[in-house]
């Protein structure tokens, strides 16, 4: 296994690679960007060896003969659609002259690139992989999503072809090791061109725990190749541009460290207050909890982090909740990554010590614009922040976000943010609990108080990382 990328063959040489295998054959179906993955294997010389068949159903007819119709055409569901029709042909017309001796394989795209009269629309696609890993043997499939950040068409399609040539000389070479997998699809490209903010993997090649869904969306995160990953309650990973589209969207953000009852009252009352706000441009709205990692992005041993992190997309999950897990610390780019997916309401909940976070300038240390250019991109669209009470320990008291702690010049902000709602205040906190943190539980546990039994929904008392503690 290699897996330093300064030691693995360029993308031309991939493709001889595979082309002189005389092994590895199949069909390259590729819509919305040319036919950049093939066209590497037919430069690299000896293509015979690996190409069946190269196509692109451009025209929208065309392919909705071939694969049938599609609500979307840059979605998942056609990309599916393109490998079940070509790796069934390449199946029925070869396996028996050559199936004996021949892992098949089916690639396909759909991609939105950059166009001729472009408008700010997103680029990006969904790419598969359908191949065998032996004659004769059981298919798997590798399915994952782009986004595509070149400025112009040409460079958008050289980097998917390279994207693609590095897929397929990936899942023959380097499938034994999840993150030699990972970095390898992005040799010779970089996050300034693409981002992978997917990828899925199934059949009996791709068994767990190495590649675990949730585990491969935490390893694109950590290794810098995709900003989140999002965990359905269902336990599916969710691909956002697919679940976010023209919805509303109520986020939670915390650390759920564990989850505990005020968590809860949180995305409640902040449900409630969202609803008011909007009325029926909330309806149909998904929540989401989101937990950030930005913190474990330098750290080269994960597997503990990796634990704590699913550990508590389990809990969450039991108790119906959508989890995102993102590097984002600050909020303006946390509202950037919704806003991306959706034109619709975004509400976001948080607590009040969060909130008066927001305010602390070192943040923004990296805008030229500062504190009123980070709350320009929070608030743009229709981002409203929903923030709940906190209980001061020193005095007993409660404490409300209209009496926020900021500095005397930012006091004409925060007025300014209310008086616009673009904050709303949440009145009342769940009794005394609110005087209780998840890190306040956490030191309870570990020291053996049991009063923090009275602070969590049931589902944690039954969860075993924090009753090893």
């Amino acid at each position: 296994m290699n897996g330093n990328p300064s030691e693995r063959p360029g993308t031309l040489e991939k493709a001889l690679k595979l082309n002189l295998a005389q092994r590895v054959y199949g069909t390259f179906a590729e819509i919305g960007a040319g036919q950049e993955i093939a066209d590497w294997f037919f430069r690299a010389g000896g293509a015979s060896g690996t190409v069946a068949k190269t196509m692109s159903a451009y025209d929208m007819t065309f392919s909705d003969e071939i694969y049938g119709k599609s609500a979307r055409y840059v979605s998942r569901q056609r990309m599916m659609a393109m490998l079940d029709h070509e790796y069934q042909i390449v199946q029925e017309r070869l396996a028996a002259k050559r199936g004996d001796k021949t892992t098949f394989f089916a690639l396909a795209n759909t991609v939105r690139a950059k166009g001729f009269r472009d408008t700010k629309e997103e680029c990006h696609g969904w790419m598969g992989l359908r191949f065998q890993t032996d004659p004769l043997g059981p298919s798997n499939d590798i399915q994952l999503h782009v986004r595509l950040l070149d400025a112009t068409n040409a460079r958008q399609a050289e980097a998917l072809g390279i994207l693609g040539v590095n897929l397929l000389y990936a899942a023959y070479h380097l499938r034994y090791h999840l993150p030699t997998f990972l970095h390898c699809l992005m040799d010779e490209l970089s996050r300034w061109r693409v981002e992978i903010d997917m990828v899925d993997f199934s059949g009996p090649a791709f068994e767990a725990p190495v590649y675990q869904d949730r585990l491969v969306a935490l390893e694109l995160v950590r290794s810098d190749l995709s900003d989140a990953a999002l965990f359905g309650a269902n336990g599916e990973i969710w691909q956002a541009s697919d679940i976010l589209y023209k919805r509303p969207v109520l986020l939670n953000r915390g650390s759920f460290d564990p989850i505990t009852r005020v968590n809860l009252d949180m995305l409640e009352q902040g449900g409630r207050a969202f609803t008011q706000d909007f009325g029926s441009k909330a309806e149909n709205h998904i929540e989401i909890l989101e937990i950030t990692m930005h913190n474990l992005l330098c750290m080269e041993d994960c597997s503990v982090e990796y634990d704590n992190f699913l550990a508590r997309a389990d809990v969450l999950q039991s108790l119906g909740k959508n989890v995102l897990i993102s590097k984002y610390a600050e909020f303006h780019r946390l509202s950037g990554f919704l806003s991306r997916h959706t034109q619709e309401p975004i509400g976001i909940i948080l607590g009040l010590p969060l909130f008066e976070e927001l305010f602390n300038e070192r943040w923004y240390m990296d805008l030229e614009g500062g504190l009123m250019e980070a709350f320009g991109r929070l608030f743009r669209n229709q981002v409203r922040l929903y923030v709940y009470p906190a209980g001061d320990p020193m005095t007993g008291k409660v404490r409300h976000a209209r009496n926020a702690r900021v500095s005397r010049a930012q006091q004409h902000l925060l007025n300014y943010l209310f008086d616009t709602g673009c904050v709303h205040e949440i009145p009342n906190g769940l009794d005394d609990h609110i005087f209780q943190t998840s890190a306040d539980v956490r030191q309870m546990i570990q020291n053996r108080d049991d009063r923090w039994r009275t602070l969590v929904p049931s589902i944690v008392l039954k969860s075993a990382p924090w009753m090893a503690i």
